[in-house]
């Protein structure tokens, strides 16, 4: 896979912290920013970023030195809390990453600041070693709870001055209020502050087929002058559920991209459209499990799984890869199936052990069942790696490694590449325009 290999057009550069399966770095990428560097501490993700195109260094050697154009990218596979990374200093234009979410996940323990896995301070070390033009940090919505709200605005001031170190013995609560102290003053120096966007966002508004409610800070270092307004409307929502209903009604565009669809599915979708169909909002239809099945962008269309390949072995149907067939899944109470006409739940990181049945979905085809109303219901199934990788808007030549519990796993840690790639291509527009501004 030469995803992460390719020439950038402009020779800008970043940095991935806990890159998982590699969602935020490829696009970053793509927005263009060539990598120079990947952490990632999980062994399977580490074999997909390998996979794809980085160079795994030996276990306990870091690079000295960051790549020039046209050599891969080093990937330290290993704790983050051992990683040095002054030799980046000065070099790096965009920080990434998504520490792990586990401490404010409501699928976790929830403990925070208090639970050791709490890398944010990990991302402020790299801010200090590296200096970067900008900081793009993904994570879940439970950051916004009311339980971790003045954690959370501690994390937002800590990004602002992260030169402000914690003193040895002391608080988080503490150093918050030095924090609130030192903002009020006018730094020394503006290359050691950073100026804060932060927005709750959900993948669905920007054209990934997912509901997937996340937060996205991005920070800018303050000697640049960036543009933040000129940022937020760049990475103001480009679809909506608005759009995506008026265009189920029964003449919509969306029946005619879904032709095939049998008159029993779109009536039964048509029938729970409101009465008084919403104003038009301008924006493009939310993209639903259908759409990315069917193909979305230059992607063909998935082939479906045949009954007797719910075998568990790779049959390549369509020539596609991780398209595996899973048998016996189940619907039940408080474990409900994706819908083909509706943006997938959010893709989670586990297999069949995650609540809520976010990984198996209803097909088109009505089976007899005597204990279903009407004596008849619509056949499920796993979705397969494929399907939720399609999900996840990653392009079918990226290669997942490990047993399939692995794949989902790392696919449900990932950050949707088209939600990454909007916001970075966002920050590489507004870095452009404060150089140009500053000619």
């Amino acid at each position: 896979m030469a995803e992460l290999q390719e020439e950038s057009k402009k020779d800008r550069t970043g940095v991935e912290l806990f890159a998982g399966a590699g969602g935020l770095a490829m696009a970053v990428h793509r927005a263009g920013f060539r990598p120079l560097l990947f952490n990632e501490f999980a062994k399977r993700a580490c074999e997909t970023l390998e996979a794809n195109g980085a160079q795994r260094l030996p276990d306990g050697q870091q690079p000295v030195r960051a790549p020039e154009p046209g050599e891969k990218v080093p990937l330290v596979a290993g704790d983050v809390q051992k990683l040095d990374m002054n030799y980046l200093a000065g070099k790096v234009d965009v920080l990434a990453g998504g520490p792990p979410c586990q401490p404010f996940s409501l699928g976790g323990v929830a403990k925070g600041d208090e639970d050791k896995r709490n890398m944010f301070p990990q991302m402020f070390r790299a801010v200090r070693q590296i200096q970067p033009k900008a900081v793009i940090c993904e994570n879940v919505r439970g950051l916004l709870r009311p339980s971790f709200k003045r954690y959370f605005e501690y994390i937002q001031r800590e990004l602002e001055l992260p030169f402000e170190e914690r003193a040895k013995g002391a608080s988080w609560e503490q150093h918050y209020d030095n924090l609130l102290e030192r903002r009020e003053e006018e730094p020394d120096d503006p290359k050691k502050r950073y100026d804060i966007v932060m927005l709750p966002v959900n993948a669905a508004d920007y054209g990934v087929p997912q509901i997937r409610n996340r937060v996205i800070i991005v920070a800018f270092r303050r000697d640049l002058n960036v543009d933040r307004e000129m940022f937020k409307e760049l990475v103001k929502p480009t679809h909506s559920q608005v759009a995506l209903t008026r265009s189920m009604e029964e003449d919509g565009d969306y029946w005619k991209r879904h032709s095939h669809v049998p008159d029993h599915v779109r009536d039964r979708v048509i029938a729970r459209l409101p009465k008084t169909m919403p104003m038009d909002d301008g924006l493009l239809p939310w993209c639903t499990l259908r759409d990315a099945l069917a193909g979305i962008g230059d992607n063909k269309p998935l082939p479906d799984v045949p009954d007797e390949w719910l075998d568990r072995n790779e049959h390549f149907l369509g020539g596609f890869t991780d398209h595996i067939g899973w048998p016996d899944a189940r619907i039940y109470d408080g474990h409900t199936p994706n819908e083909l006409d509706r943006p997938a739940k959010t893709v989670k990181a586990g297999v069949h052990g995650v609540p809520g049945g976010e990984s198996v979905m209803l097909l088109d085809e009505l089976v007899a069942d005597k204990t279903a109303p009407g004596g008849v219901r619509y056949k499920h199934r796993y979705m397969t790696v494929r399907e939720t990788a399609r999900v996840m808007t990653f392009p079918d030549t990226w290669e997942l490694k490990g047993p399939r519990g692995e794949k989902m796993r790392q696919l449900g840690n990932a950050v949707p590449v088209a939600l990454g790639e909007v916001f970075a291509k966002a920050v590489a527009a507004v870095l452009d325009e404060a150089e140009e501004r500053q000619k």
